[in-house]
C-alpha cells in the first residue's frame, strides 16, 4: 500500500516562518511538519511514499531525497495551489490500488493503520477518520453533517453545522480520483476533497473512525498551533 502527503501548501498564516520556505518544513519539536506526517505513515503495510509539492518544492526534495524511513518517495507536482481534490489528482498516476492519505500540515498521536483496516474490512471507497473539537477550530477544516443514513463535508463553514470535523487522514480507494474529477471550484476557489468525499458519500461508500481515546491530532495553521503541537509530542 503506498500513502500520499499533499506538501505543497505554503502556509501564510505561519507568516515569516514560510517566507522562503514550503509549510511542510516549518519545523515542529525539532522536526519539519512532513517529517511528523510521514512518520504517522509509515507504518507496516505502507511500502512507498507518494508527496505532491509546489512552493518552493525543490527544497522538500533536496531535505528528503528518494528514501524515508526505508521506503521510497515519488514526488509529483501541483503547478498552481487549487486545493487538495487537485493535489489529490496530481498524484494519481503514481497510485496503484488502496492508498492512504495524510496532509503534511498535521502532527498526529494517533494510529493511522485503523483507517486502512477498516477501509479493506468494509471495502468502502473513503474511510475520515474524525474528532469532535470547539466551534472555532471546526468553523478552520471539512465539517461532517450526517443526515439520518446521508453524509456530507462543509469545508470552512462560518457557522458550522456539526462539532464532528475531519482530520485531514483517510484511507481512499481509487473512486476517490473519479469524484476529484466531477468537483467544482469552491468559494475560495479551491477544489476541495471535502466535495470529493461528499459525492463518494451519495452512493454511502464512505465510513468514518473517530480518534480513540488518548489519541489527538493537531492541525498546524499558526505560530500557536506550533506550540500546541510541541506540548503534545512532549
Amino acid at each position: 500500500m503506498q500513502a500520499v502527503v499533499p506538501a505543497a501548501g505554503r502556509g501564510s498564516r505561519l507568516g515569516a516562518l514560510t517566507t522562503d520556505r514550503p509549510k511542510p518544513l516549518v519545523p515542529v519539536g525539532g522536526e519539519p511538519l512532513l517529517a511528523h506526517a510521514l512518520d504517522a505513515l509509515a507504518l507496516p503495510d505502507v511500502d512507498a511514499f507518494v508527496v505532491v509539492v509546489g512552493y518552493h518544492g525543490d527544497q522538500i526534495r533536496e531535505r528528503f531525497g528518494d528514501r524515508y524511513a526505508g521506503r521510497p518517495v515519488e514526488y509529483v507536482e501541483q503547478p498552481d495551489p487549487r486545493g487538495l481534490a487537485d493535489a489529490l489528482l496530481c498524484a494519481e498516476d503514481a497510485v496503484d490500488g488502496a492508498f492512504l492519505h495524510c496532509n503534511a500540515d498535521n502532527v498526529f498521536g494517533a494510529d493511522l493503520s485503523r483507517l486502512a483496516r477498516h477501509r479493506e474490512r468494509t471495502d468502502a471507497d473513503a474511510v475520515l477518520l474524525t474528532e469532535r473539537v470547539s466551534e472555532r477550530e471546526a468553523r478552520e477544516t471539512g465539517v461532517l453533517v450526517r443526515e439520518g443514513s446521508t453524509l456530507r463535508v462543509v469545508e470552512k463553514p462560518e457557522a458550522p453545522p456539526s462539532r464532528e470535523v475531519q482530520t485531514g487522514a483517510f484511507a481512499f480507494s481509487p473512486a476517490v480520483f473519479d469524484a476529484c474529477r466531477v468537483v467544482e471550484p469552491s468559494d475560495r476557489g479551491e477544489f476541495e476533497l471535502s466535495d470529493a468525499v461528499t459525492h463518494l458519500a451519495r452512493d454511502e461508500r464512505v465510513e468514518t473512525l473517530e480518534l480513540e481515546g488518548g489519541e489527538w491530532r493537531v492541525n498546524v495553521n499558526t505560530p500557536d498551533d506550533i506550540a500546541t503541537a510541541e506540548s503534545r509530542l512532549g
